[in-house]
């Protein structure tokens, strides 16, 4: 891997997070309502409200206020909380590790899954086994997260009782060491299901059109014709260059899992990052929303690296210059 290809990837980082800082900045002082009523109450009178932006900062300029916000942002100052009065890095990185935990699951429920029934499908195409598996692919990819966590809550949860309904841990119970990682393995299961639902159909229609793609190809065919059999082929030669777009596509949909999580950790109660931006989106919490839309950006812009250096790693053809 050529190290001037990712020194000049990671100086693009840079740029890329404060254009989007910027025009956040912009849109969400453009948003209607004001910061103060949504934390202080209707009921203030106009010198608590002074009080109030003065405290804040939110008096001034806005020019000024993003040259504040900006300077403190380099030097890891993300501001404090409007709503919760603490420091908005403290409570990203208390959400941090309940999210990606939940994405991560539903990640590599989505790669796994998705990679293993499209080489199934890919087996005997066409056949009823891949109609079948086509048709449920496009519901679910069709299926808003939104109302997939609550058709799974209302059937799974509440019929079976299986697997919990709200939290990451119960609450009633105070487990530790081993029971206290399945209880949360247990509270983990519907939500990364439902998150995973719509980028496993995705993936598994990719992993499809690719194997069945390589399999068509000369050195597939020259493979099989020297004796080797088509799960061979399959496995040994057409999955490995077929996984080239899969990476392209899991590379991508971060962004789309992170939105995806807002919703399913508003119907499970999982304690994540999508709890958090909903809550300041809501309450018009500046500094934390910001905070929040600097971390998920500068997420994207590095996942979108990782994804571009394992192109070098599933495809030896691709080289970085």
């Amino acid at each position: 891997m050529n190290r001037r290809y990712v020194l000049r990837r990671l100086l693009q980082v840079l740029p890329a997070v404060a254009s989007i800082l910027i025009v956040t900045f912009a849109v969400v002082q453009a948003a209607p309502g004001d910061p103060v009523v949504a934390v202080a109450g209707e009921s203030g009178n106009e010198e608590y409200y002074a009080f109030m932006r003065e405290k804040f900062g939110l008096d001034r300029p806005v020019v000024e206020q993003f040259w504040t916000y900006a300077t403190n942002v380099l030097r890891g100052d993300m501001g404090v909380s409007f709503v919760q009065g603490q420091e908005v890095v403290s409570l990203i990185l208390e959400r941090v590790p309940a999210t990606l935990l939940l994405m991560g699951s539903a990640l590599l429920v989505s790669t796994v899954g998705g990679v293993a029934l499209g080489a199934l499908a890919a087996r005997r195409p066409f056949g009823p086994f891949d109609l079948g598996l086509s048709t449920g692919a496009l519901i679910g990819y069709a299926l808003p997260s939104f109302w997939l966590a609550q058709l799974a809550m209302l059937t799974i949860a509440f019929r079976t009782g299986w697997f919990p309904i709200q939290g990451m841990t119960d609450a009633r119970a105070d487990y530790s060491g081993l029971a206290h990682y399945l209880d949360i393995a247990r509270h983990l299961v519907l939500p990364s299901l439902v998150l995973a639902a719509s980028e496993v159909a995705l993936i598994t229609r990719i992993a499809r059109t690719g194997i069945l793609a390589e399999m068509d190809s000369d050195y597939v065919r020259v493979a099989q014709a020297k004796g080797l059999s088509s799960t061979g082929a399959l496995v040994h030669h057409a999955l490995r260059n077929a996984l080239l777009p899969v990476v392209t596509v899991v590379g991508t949909r971060i962004g789309f899992l992170f939105s995806g999580a807002v919703l399913v950790e508003t119907v499970f109660g999982w304690p994540g990052l999508g709890r958090l931006v909903l809550s300041a989106a809501q309450t018009r919490d500046h500094p934390l929303l910001l905070g929040m839309v600097l971390v998920v950006a500068f997420s994207l812009v590095l996942s979108n690296l990782l994804t571009d250096l394992l192109y070098a790693r599933v495809d030896p053809r691709i080289r970085y210059r």
